[in-house]
């Protein structure tokens, strides 16, 4: 029986989940701050629930981003912490992909392009693909860049946008996709039940690493500060 606990805060999402054999348990809060302050609580809350200690569990999984900087911090060092506490493995899941197999798995839609505000005027952009087995995978490299800068390949049929780059750079970003655009989402957020769907897939396919080794996922090198805060 695998179970697994999943925690994301890459977002403006504290989404907190728990994945025994298929079935999954879910604490999910939408807030601009305060994700340090009830992530810890809201995995004991879970694992009191199931009556499951720490130590029951076979993995950890976690939004390694892209996102918020402190968001993506917080959501690693979660991971990290219980990890060793633990002796547990952890499953990183990228948060682009984990909105990707929401938007999947609601609206059973092929190709998803999701767009989260990475602030300063850009987007960290992916581009996914639902599979027969109806999980995605990325088509090319996650990025960041600017809402114009974003292309979809040839081959790519119309698709599905998600995430808050939708909400923020909504115009430009259909301007680039055009008739290519079937619709969009853009108050979508990741879940932990779509990040432990993959993070799932992942333990079965041996990709769980040790707690050190672990890596958030920034993808820009260089943090511009506006107003004293990072993006």
């Amino acid at each position: 029986m695998t179970r697994i606990l999943g925690v994301d805060t890459a977002t403006e999402a504290c989404t907190v989940g728990l994945w025994i054999e298929g079935g999954v348990q879910v604490r999910h809060a939408v807030t601009p701050r305060g994700h340090a302050d009830r992530v810890l609580d809201d995995c004991r809350v879970l694992l009191a629930q199931s009556g499951l200690r720490l130590a029951d569990l076979d993995a950890l999984a976690v939004g390694r981003g892209p996102g918020s900087f402190t968001g993506v911090r917080i959501g690693i060092g979660v991971a990290q912490g219980l990890g060793y506490a633990a002796g547990l493995p952890v499953i990183p899941v990228s948060t682009l992909a984990t909105l990707a197999q929401g938007a999947a798995d609601a609206a059973a839609v092929e190709w998803i392009a999701t767009a989260i505000d990475a602030r300063m005027g850009e987007v960290y952009w992916g581009l996914y693909r639902r599979g027969p087995d109806g999980l995605v995978t990325a088509v090319g490299r996650e990025r960041v860049c600017a809402p114009g800068a974003v292309a979809l390949p040839e081959e790519v049929e119309p698709c599905y946008g998600v995430g808050t780059g939708w909400a923020a750079h909504g115009e430009a970003l259909r301007a680039r996709l055009g008739a290519r655009l079937t619709g969009v989402d853009p108050a979508a957020l990741p879940h932990a039940a779509s990040m432990l769907r993959l993070a799932a897939a992942a333990w079965t396919r041996g990709q769980a690493v040790p707690p050190g080794r672990v890596e958030p996922v920034y993808l820009r090198d260089r943090v511009a500060q506006a107003g004293g805060q990072p993006p």
